[in-house]
């Protein structure tokens, strides 16, 4: 595992901000944490049972330790990215599955106990209808079909710095979708090379010239909707999004938002801006090479994540990650909730 040197940014009055944090725990806590997990039914059995147990698992953690990871939630001078390692893992792991989807030969959940109970620190797992069918846990795992997309299914194109969005017929992408993503390794990819990036906004304002960052801020650019939409419901079709900044808010505290399956800039200034950003992003990201017992914490908000090429060989022992996608409160969504589950969405 590598990890790029920390960047600090000034924040507000004389406060320094950390962009990238990391949380290793004891090998003791690691291994009260995960007797206690090796315990658990599959989660989504019951999912909401399982999500009180889990916090009460988690709310073990050494005061330090738990503080880090609620404050990293909760407050807009903290890192917009954590790795956490030392976790545990499945004391046996099936092979990696090849479509996509859950495996079916799964004996224990400590990964999926791992994912839940950190993501219930953050906040609400959520489900969306065009993304992985509405599950809460996401395998991201390479499919032969999708090695050249710009999707979770990829492996052989670089998957550029983007957020996670999703369609919404309010025309705004970028205000339903997850407050925060939770990524946690089962398996790395044969090399050891896949490497997960993440840019700050506030590393990215801070490099940008002037002028260029003013466009950013202006809404000159229709995020598209994610490709999993654009397949599955828009029969291919880009379905677009209204004018947006690619950069908002407060200037100590930016958010950023960029859709992975494209962006279309509405002026050749904009399209240069956007051709700017995206080196940018390369420029001053935080790299790191997940590893089984690892699991990376991002803010959806404050920052940009991409994913390098690495080689899939679709032998069972391909890299295999889990995600979840977490909101603060589901109160503001509501008006997406689908009958059969609150916490799924359309």
């Amino acid at each position: 595992m590598t990890v790029t040197t920390e960047r600090t940014v000034p924040a507000a009055g004389p406060v320094t901000t950390r962009t990238l944090g990391e949380i290793t725990l004891p090998d003791e806590v690691r291994d009260t944490l995960g007797a206690q997990l090796n315990r658990l039914a599959d989660p989504n059995t019951d999912i909401d049972h399982s999500m009180a147990r889990l916090l009460q698992i988690f709310s073990s953690l050494p005061t330090d330790l738990l503080q880090q990871i609620l404050d990293f939630g909760r407050h807009i001078d903290t890192p917009g990215v954590c790795l956490v390692s030392n976790l545990p893992v499945d004391a046996e792991l099936p092979g990696t599955p090849s479509d996509g989807g859950p495996s079916r030969e799964k004996k224990s959940f400590v990964a999926e106990g791992v994912l839940l109970g950190l993501s219930g620190l953050l906040g609400e797992p959520m489900g969306v209808l065009t993304e992985k069918a509405g599950q809460l846990v996401h395998d991201v795992i390479p499919v032969q079909g999708g090695a050249r997309t710009q999707t979770n299914q990829g492996s052989e194109t670089f998957l550029n710095f983007h957020s996670d969005i999703m369609h919404d017929v309010i025309g705004r992408y970028d205000i339903a979708n997850p407050d925060f993503l939770v990524l946690s390794c089962l398996r790395a990819d044969h090399e050891g090379v896949a490497g997960t990036f993440y840019a700050d906004a506030r590393d990215i304002s801070a490099a940008l010239a002037p002028e260029v960052l003013d466009t950013l801020r202006s809404p000159l650019f229709r995020l598209n909707a994610p490709g999993s939409y654009v397949r599955d419901v828009a029969g291919g079709q880009d379905v677009l999004s209204e004018p947006v900044p690619m950069i908002s808010g407060h200037h100590d505290f930016p958010e950023i938002a960029i859709s992975a399956n494209g962006v279309h800039a509405l002026t050749s200034g904009a399209r240069q801006a956007l051709d700017t950003l995206q080196e940018v992003c390369r420029q001053v990201a935080h790299s790191v090479h997940l590893r089984p017992g690892q699991a990376l914490l991002i803010n959806n908000r404050k920052g940009v994540h991409a994913r390098s090429t690495f080689t899939a060989r679709y032998d069972g022992r391909d890299r295999w990650l889990q995600r979840t996608y977490v909101r603060r409160s589901l109160w503001n969504v509501r008006y997406r909730v689908t009958e059969e589950n609150r916490r799924v969405h359309y």
